[in-house]
């Protein structure tokens, strides 16, 4: 496995970026609008128009797949946005993290091709209302087809000396959420490249997510919720894969290993053994992941402020 990344874009991904060269017509807030797009649709006009309604001061359409979709011929009608597209396979924090270097906004909104919203919600007093406090994230109200509500207000727990998530789709207005569903959210941009970004050495979605998210509460920032940002899936709500797997034990190894003490995290020597005894990997990969995870602590102990321990304990 890769070494743990110890600043933010450290993978540099062989991208093609077209368009971004003029102003948006409609700037009204300091924000800019990423769209991870799944698939070509015929929609892809409105969705820009929409987006430029809205007045995000950026718009940045991101290809999940590498296939070209005249996307030239789109470049030319929309000027203003950059579209780009990977030439090698991304995972998703992948994406969203070349989007973040592309643009300069205060804050950025990811959004899917498979959303729909409304432009007369998405607007500069909402999100001047949901930043007012500063936090590094926060998550939408999102609802299925049909307004079908789903759980989308996560929670750490305890259950058996482990981790558990817990899971509800009861909501309340600026409440603490562990982290966003699907990678929904408004992030504070500088905030976000200061937590490094999503560690692109986690293959696996979910696990990505939940590193970020949690790193972020671990180091001291917020993740909250708001009911007026509200957004709703046009088809299925997307399933999410959380199974263990070799992301997991590295997600283990960062957040849940680190022990805080007066100002700063270390990990014991001690925690191997437990490390080791629910690693799937053998005795020799143990060490060398449980070593570099101790060093990337030891690099970044200062800017711990609690440890996963104290984060579930107080979390309400």
């Amino acid at each position: 496995m890769n070494t743990i990344p110890l600043y933010f874009n450290e993978r540099q991904v062989n991208t093609t970026i077209l368009g971004g060269k003029e102003k948006s017509p409609n700037i009204k807030m300091n924000v800019a609008a990423v769209v991870l797009n799944a698939s070509w649709s015929d929609y892809r006009a409105n969705i820009i128009d929409s987006l430029v309604i809205c007045g995000f001061r950026e718009i940045i359409s991101v290809e999940t797949a590498a296939e070209n979709y005249n996307l030239e011929d789109f470049s030319r009608r929309y000027p203003f946005v950059k579209f780009v597209f990977p030439l090698e396979k991304c995972t998703d924090g992948d994406l969203i993290n070349i989007a973040a270097a592309e643009c300069d906004s205060d804050y950025f909104i990811v959004l899917r091709d498979s959303l729909k919203f409304a432009t007369n919600l998405l607007t500069p007093t909402l999100f001047q209302q949901i930043t007012e406090e500063k936090p590094f994230c926060v998550t939408p109200r999102l609802l299925g087809p049909k307004n079908l509500s789903f759980p989308i207000v996560f929670s750490p727990d305890v259950e058996k000396s482990l981790l558990k998530i817990e899971a509800t789709s009861v909501v309340s207005d600026g409440e603490s959420n562990l982290y966003p569903f699907d990678f929904l959210a408004l992030y504070d941009r500088t905030k976000f490249i200061d937590l490094g970004g999503f560690d692109y050495t986690l293959t696996s979605s979910y696990w990505q997510n939940l590193d970020l998210a949690f790193r972020a509460w671990l180091w001291g920032e917020k993740i909250v919720l708001s009911t007026a940002f509200s957004l709703v899936y046009e088809k299925k709500i997307p399933e999410i894969d959380s199974s263990p797997c070799q992301a997991s034990n590295r997600f283990y190894l960062k957040n849940l290993l680190p022990r805080f003490e007066t100002d700063h995290a270390f990990i014991p020597a001690s925690s191997f053994f437990v490390f080791s005894l629910r690693s799937s990997c053998g005795v020799f990969e143990s060490v060398n992941q449980f070593r570099e995870a101790r060093l990337w602590t030891e690099k970044n102990k200062y800017r711990f402020k609690r440890d996963a321990l104290y984060l579930v304990e107080n979390w309400r």
